[in-house]
């Protein structure tokens, strides 16, 4: 008998994923992160260091499960049109959901502005409350941020266009703003005259700027991924689905600034 060796051919343009532990192990480091975080919030001696540990075992877990990604689209092949289409599609999705996370915020901000209760003293900002200057660091802050978006636009067009050169240093611009951003963000948080625990106030404050900082963040390590990834040859003129999620990202960060800055800074003080 003659033995007949068989091959699989792929007949569709999706990508099947092989099996792979970082879901599993992305989401118990999740699990670990929150359950340390309220037992650092309670006061319970090993809370920090629990949230350390979480907060590296998710790093860890995320940088691993990205780097396989990194190859499949990079070095394999895998990441067809259809492929990148549906992975366009999970990042607006993803924005989405993110839009609904800081909607929630401002409903709490304008449920309590609009309509102050007596025991805020029927007044907005609260009694005993001193706002902070909204032409001070928040509007330096906002010009900063739009020039940011301004120069990782410039970037993403330049690498479009193959001028490696403008795209890396409108990156490493973006990328610098960025950081200004948030130590300007740091020392206004030292300068208040309020904090998290005064009235829903400073609450509301706190919980909006502090989760926009956090996506600033957040949006930062994802542009300094798309930079070292253009270093490496990774993106190019016709190949760099990363890069436009990480503009994608930035640029949802920009416009949430805007309705903070108008609403929280300026209408709110």
């Amino acid at each position: 008998m003659t033995n007949i060796q068989r091959t699989n051919y792929q007949t569709h343009p999706y990508h099947l994923v092989d099996q792979s532990p970082w879901p599993l192990l992305t989401s118990l480091a999740l699990l670990g992160l929150v359950v340390s975080a309220l037992l650092y919030m309670h006061g319970f001696m090993p809370g920090g260091l629990l949230l350390s540990l979480g907060f590296v075992l998710t790093t860890s877990a995320m940088t691993l499960w990205f780097r396989d990604i990194i190859a499949e689209g990079t070095y394999l092949g895998h990441h067809t049109f259809e492929v990148r289409k549906g992975l366009t599609l999970g990042v607006a999705l993803f924005i989405v959901s993110e839009v609904f996370v800081f909607l929630s915020v401002f409903w709490a901000y304008f449920h309590s502005s609009l309509a102050p209760t007596i025991e805020l003293g029927s007044s907005w900002p609260p009694l005993g409350i001193t706002p902070l200057d909204p032409f001070a660091i928040p509007l330096l802050n906002t010009i900063i941020l739009l020039s940011s978006g301004a120069f990782i636009t410039w970037a993403h067009h330049a690498l479009i266009q193959g001028n490696r050169t403008a795209a890396i240093w409108g990156t490493v611009y973006t990328v610098l703003l960025a950081l200004i951003f948030t130590g300007l963000q740091y020392v206004e948080y030292q300068q208040a005259g309020f904090t998290i625990a005064d009235s829903v106030y400073g609450t509301v404050f706190f919980a909006a700027t502090g989760l926009h900082g956090m996506h600033v963040i957040v949006g930062t390590l994802f542009i300094l991924v798309g930079f070292f990834r253009i270093l490496s040859y990774h993106s190019t003129n016709n190949h760099h689905l990363g890069y436009e999620s990480a503009i994608l990202y930035w640029h949802f960060v920009d416009v949430v600034w805007l309705f903070l800055f108008i609403s929280v800074y300026w209408w709110g003080s």
